[in-house]
C-alpha cells in the first residue's frame, strides 16, 4: 500500500475518533437544569464530565440498567456547580467480598 494512502487512511480514522468525542455532550457547558432534562428525554447519555472522564447516566425510576444494577446517585460538574444525576451500579449490599 502507498505511504499516501496509508496516511491518508490513518487521518480519516483520527478525524472519526475526535468526532465521536465532540459529539459527546460536556456537563460542564450545561446548567443544573439542562443536564437533567437531557437525561430525562433520551432516557440514559454517555456524557463528558472533565477533561479525560466520562460515563453513563441515566433516569432515576427507568429500566436503563441492567441487572444486579439499579440507578444510583452520582454528582457531576456543570456550569453552575455540581449537579445530582443517577448511573448504573451495583447496591453496596451485593458487591462481591
Amino acid at each position: 500500500m502507498p505511504i499516501r494512502r496509508i496516511a491518508l487512511i490513518t487521518s480519516a480514522i483520527l478525524l472519526a475518533a475526535t468526532g465521536l468525542t465532540e459529539a459527546r455532550p460536556d456537563t460542564r457547558t450545561m446548567s443544573c437544569g439542562q443536564l437533567q432534562q437531557l437525561i430525562q428525554s433520551h432516557r440514559a447519555v454517555v456524557l463528558t464530565t472533565g477533561p479525560n472522564t466520562y460515563d453513563r447516566y441515566v433516569r432515576q425510576f427507568g429500566n436503563e440498567c441492567d441487572l444486579p444494577e439499579v440507578p444510583m446517585s452520582a454528582y457531576v460538574p456543570t456550569r453552575d456547580g455540581h449537579c445530582p444525576v443517577y448511573r448504573c451500579d451495583q447496591p453496596i449490599g451485593d458487591l462481591p467480598g
